[in-house]
């Protein structure tokens, strides 16, 4: 197991936290109480490796604050990131139903607090709650949905992969603003090429295009969208 070797902190705003999810949200005060019963909360610093890939699947993860990457290698042993989830996501959900070794390796991107239940656990919620079963299906529905159009989206130019990185992190992680801006934060431009398959010269070259045409603002903590849906039309 990876996990850092950082003690666990008081799980009290954790609990509420996870209570709040759209995830959890309607279930039996009992059921839920039982499946967060073990709950686990720890922090973890930028670059900490959390889980390894063919490791068993012995809990389950929510992400309170933080962003987090999936990733992989192909055969030549290049490093692909798979994903990127940030607050209120959960992973480690396959191995858990499937009672096998992981996929993939998660490793932060910033530093993160993680809350994590057993797999057990959360597999008796699956199994007891039909909401949860149904929530379940819709948010690997969601994720096959997102794979389908990256992989769509690969054929065509770089601006488009690159606008279509920053619509889905919008769509999962953004912050509306006061300004009527959606912020999302600033990755490295390494993590938007692994995602976008784009060289990194070439998605600075892009962001650089993106904020000339108004259709991002940038600062060295986020990015700022002003209009999603005219950084959507990119992409189509």
């Amino acid at each position: 197991m990876a996990e850092s070797p950082t003690n666990p902190v008081s799980d009290d705003t954790a609990r509420t936290f996870l209570k709040a999810l759209p995830f959890f949200q309607g279930l039996p005060e009992a059921s839920l109480q039982k499946a967060i019963s073990h709950l686990v909360t720890r922090p973890f610093p930028a670059n900490q490796i959390i889980l390894l890939e063919k490791d068993w699947g012995g809990s389950v993860y929510f992400i309170q604050t933080g962003w987090v990457k999936i990733r992989t290698y192909n055969l030549d042993g290049k490093e692909i990131t798979l994903n990127i989830l940030g607050a209120g996501e959960l992973f480690g959900e396959m191995a858990a139903l499937e009672e096998a070794t992981r996929s993939t390796d998660v490793i932060t991107l910033t530093a993160t607090t993680i809350s994590s239940i057993p797999a057990a656990d959360f597999v008796e919620l699956v199994n007891t709650e039909p909401l949860v079963g149904v929530r379940l299906a819709q948010l690997m529905a969601k994720r096959l949905r997102q794979v389908n159009r990256r992989l769509q989206v690969r054929e065509t130019n770089s601006l488009a992969r690159v606008a279509d990185i920053l619509v889905f992190l919008a769509e999962s992680q953004g912050q509306a603003t006061d300004q009527g801006e959606i912020r999302i934060p600033s990755l490295p431009h390494r993590e938007l090429s692994s995602l976008s398959g784009l060289a990194r010269e070439t998605v600075t070259r892009v962001l650089t295009k993106l904020e000339k045409k108004g259709l991002i603002r940038r600062t060295p903590d986020a990015v700022f969208i002003p209009n999603l849906r005219a950084l959507d039309d990119i992409i189509h």
